[in-house]
């Protein structure tokens, strides 16, 4: 992080101060989704943003994921710039027309001629005790089409910097947010106006023994366990990429060829996931370099419990990260 003046701010702050910024600096950002005005969503990450800007600017929708969201693209074709607001990322399965076959594709089919300048906000994440349909991190889905770009900070600097990049990038991005992070987690911002680069991963830690790649709240994960790690002597570097796509490639392979193990930490489903798309690129890239075969940490492939012990095993923590990390060094 640059040197700045910085304040203390939780993961909704800074999401919620982007979106403000944002709208201040250019009158074609909108928001718009369900209990986004008065109620700032279920997890008031907007609240206050309609007392500035108005209705006319952050509009309640009615309950139709799939009809606000083709709005929104429609939008975005005439020369707005909406955020489109899906309070829980279970609900993409209602949006993935939309996305996939509109969005996503609107800039080839139309030969470079139209383009869709839109973010769609949503969230990931399990332990909130909120059941099968509403815990899921559906990330991977998103990741595998071309023409969209997939954003997944893991602190409030990132959130807020990836944010407003991705208001102002030309191409729909979606943009998802760890729910349990939201209220709880809390980190130093800068005043002054930053951007974070879309495709450029962050070292969140320097290390030379294994290689702990993060993705969202599993950044912090691999952070707990890089601090087990130390007390034991193995030194852990922890990568967070920050963007899904585009994916700095380079810095996950030169990273493992320095340490020459790693492992891809994700709260997606294991089974054709985002840790099989982040180990095969290592795999291949870091191939001759490796000590171990990359690993991956992912959910549990059942639908999530509701059940609060039976939830809290079906992510990575870092006590089981660091077991992983342990056997992988050869350390007892």
């Amino acid at each position: 992080m640059p040197d700045a003046i910085t304040r203390e701010l939780t993961f909704a702050q800074a999401v919620r101060e982007a979106l403000a910024e944002e709208m201040r600096r250019d009158a074609r950002v909108c928001i718009l989704g369900e209990d986004v005005a008065e109620a700032g969503t279920p997890f008031k990450v907007l609240s206050g943003l309609v007392e500035e800007f108005g209705t006319e600017r952050v509009v309640d929708t009615p309950i139709s994921e799939a009809g606000f969201t083709g709005l929104a693209v429609g939008a975005a074709m005439t020369g707005l710039r909406p955020v489109v607001d899906i309070m829980f990322g279970d609900f993409l399965t209602l949006t993935m027309d939309q996305m996939v076959n509109q969005a996503a594709k609107i800039h080839y089919m139309s030969g470079g001629k139209w383009r869709v300048p839109m973010v769609l906000r949503t969230t990931l994440g399990a332990t909130r005790r909120s059941a099968a349909q509403h815990s899921q991190s559906l990330h991977a889905w998103l990741c595998h089409v071309p023409g969209l770009k997939v954003v997944i900070p893991s602190t409030p600097y990132d959130a807020k910097g990836l944010m407003k990049s991705a208001i102002r990038d030309e191409n729909p991005v979606i943009f998802f947010e760890d729910k349990m992070m939201h209220h709880k987690l809390k980190g130093p911002v800068p005043v002054e106006e930053y951007t974070v680069p879309l495709g450029v991963a962050d070292i969140k830690r320097v290390g030379t023994d294994i290689t702990l790649v993060g993705t969202s709240s599993m950044v912090q994960v691999a952070l707990g366990a890089a601090d087990l790690l130390a007390e034991i002597g193995i030194s852990a570097e922890v990568i967070d990429p920050r963007t899904l796509w585009p994916l700095d490639e380079k810095t996950l392979i030169e990273s493992t060829k320095k340490t020459s193990r790693a492992i891809v930490i994700d709260e997606g489903y294991h089974r054709y996931g985002v840790t099989a798309e982040l180990a095969s690129v290592i795999a291949e890239g870091a191939f001759y370099s490796l000590d171990g075969p990359v690993l991956r940490m992912g959910a549990m492939h059942i639908p999530i419990p509701f059940s609060p012990p039976l939830e809290d095993l079906t992510v990575a923590t870092p006590r089981t990260v660091f077991e992983a990390a342990r056997k992988l060094c050869g350390k007892r």
